[in-house]
């Protein structure tokens, strides 16, 4: 017998997502993380289910019900006791219908435990990426590279206040990094000398466009297991025209051959980016809305780690999203979901970066809510040692931190640390109410600072495309447990 009580006051949009997605119907339980493959009946249920969150009449048999005959096929009520009966199976065993936890308080160390740096070692970059958030490289400041010095001082400073973590983070970014590679270099080795006599470990990360990837610096990378994350846009036309070098030549066919050949050399780099990695990252915008040829270019081309992100822009730039292309996006999701699936079955898959999710393990709860750790977990220093929350927000003095040449390097402001540790799910009016809060964390600090000058107000675009890429992550998830099973009757109603 379906217990009504039980669900009394529950709310049924924030914590049951019913969605259509290929030839599935899902259900996914917020709370506990479960999925469902759903037969039409229980989809009509659990979609009507749904609209008691709003009205005065409390979820009854006899409501659902007149609800139902206004809603789905006349023939759906005879099934609603069976319906309704599995539901409560699946209820009492916490997987559908799950109860929220109780809002969790974050709990942070008074001084900030720093695990992950993000070294600016060039301002300065021999691209001239028409949507670079980085204003071509130079931040809105001067083209400058770091000295050796001050990347040391950077080091020293996440060795110190990691404390008591014995794993540090340590990403060389830019601009482009590889402009200043003596420095790198010269870094590396001092952070691993300057680790192990405190008996820490220090894991090395660098971005590059490619240009100036060689042999040698590939070996490097090799040879010190430094993870590499390399930038293309996809087809020739389309990064060319948004990745051109200062004259106007475009770069595909000088760093394609560089790129390839630096991803042979990891042919099971983690889809996780954990470990020793790479991926290769682009970026779309309004000019190529069917970017799911973009990944499949780069997939066809031997790449098989790859991610592709929306473009942050203002609405000025010519290159930002437009009324209507929302849509054009949702359905690039879609087509690239099916291609993938499609590849996996034949044996020739790829990793899609966002299509990644983990129903078993995943983050933990305050990475679910509170995001990256921007600001006070994590840190990005500029060529001159400046800090900041992360290397978005590099160059506006109203997010500075503070300095590697104060007298204390270890104190960060306190006030841009609290706006920080305070920026979670809870702070969040639109994420309240939201089935994907504990999947998003409320978006990316520095595109909701960007679009509404607020931490604690999400951008709404990144919202609903997060949404939509969960949606088919949900679906290749599925779909890959299925094939997995193949051969297995697979039931109407499973998780």
């Amino acid at each position: 017998m379906f217990n009504f009580g039980q669900l009394e006051g529950y709310k049924f949009k924030k914590n049951i997502h019913c969605f259509r997605q290929g030839d599935l119907l899902i259900a996914y339980d917020v709370n506990s993380g479960s999925i469902h493959v759903l037969d039409e009946g229980t989809f009509e249920v659990l979609q009507a289910m749904q609209n008691f969150d709003s009205e005065k009449a409390g979820l009854s048999l006899e409501n659902l019900t007149k609800s139902l005959k206004l809603t789905a096929k006349p023939d759906l009520n005879e099934q609603v006791p069976e319906i309704l009966e599995e539901l409560e199976e699946l209820r009492q065993e916490g997987i559908i219908f799950s109860q929220e936890a109780d809002p969790v308080n974050l709990a942070y160390p008074e001084k900030p435990i720093v695990k992950a740096i993000c070294l600016h070692v060039a301002h300065d970059c021999n691209l001239r990426c028409e949507y670079c958030f980085a204003g071509t490289g130079a931040f809105g400041g001067s083209r400058t590279l770091m000295d050796l010095e001050t990347g040391k001082r950077g080091i020293d400073f996440v060795l110190e206040a990691s404390g008591h973590r014995s794993h540090c983070e340590v990403d060389f970014f830019g601009g482009e990094p590889l402009i200043n590679f003596g420095v790198v270099k010269a870094l590396v080795a001092y952070g691993r000398d300057a680790a192990k006599a405190m008996g820490k470990t220090i894991k090395f990360t660098l971005t590059t466009n490619g240009v100036l990837l060689n042999e040698d610096i590939q070996k490097f990378f090799e040879q010190e297991e430094i993870s590499v994350v390399l930038s293309l846009d996809g087809r020739p036309e389309v990064h060319d025209r948004m990745r051109p070098h200062a004259d106007g030549r475009g770069s595909y066919s000088e760093v394609l051959p560089r790129i390839q050949q630096f991803t042979s050399l990891r042919p099971k780099s983690s889809p996780y980016a954990l470990g020793t990695y790479y991926y290769v990252r682009g970026t779309y915008t309004h000019f190529n809305l069917d970017f799911d040829r973009d990944v499949l270019h780069m997939a066809d081309l031997g790449i098989n780690q790859i991610s592709v992100e929306p473009v942050v822009a203002g609405p000025e730039d010519p290159y930002a999203f437009q009324a209507g292309d929302l849509e054009k996006i949702r359905e690039a999701y879609d087509r690239l979901g099916e291609e993938l699936i499609e590849r996996r079955s034949q044996g020739r898959g790829f990793n899609f970066f966002h299509f990644n999710v983990a129903l078993d393990k995943g983050p933990c709860l305050i990475k679910r809510l509170a995001g990256c750790g921007a600001g006070h977990e994590y840190v990005a220093i500029s060529p001159e040692g400046d800090l900041y929350p992360c290397h978005q927000f590099v160059g506006q003095e109203n997010y500075k931190l503070g300095s590697l040449y104060d007298q204390d390097p270890l104190y960060l402001k306190a006030d841009v640390v609290r706006d920080f540790r305070a920026a979670n799910i809870y702070a969040k009016p639109a994420c309240q109410e939201c089935w994907a809060r504990f999947a998003c964390s409320g978006g990316c600090h520095a595109a909701n600072a960007t679009f509404t000058q607020k931490l604690t107000e999400v951008y709404p675009l990144g919202c609903e495309l997060q949404k939509k890429r969960l949606e088919v992550a949900l679906y290749v998830k599925i779909k890959e447990i299925q094939q997995n099973q193949e051969g297995r009757t697979t039931p109407d109603l499973c998780c």
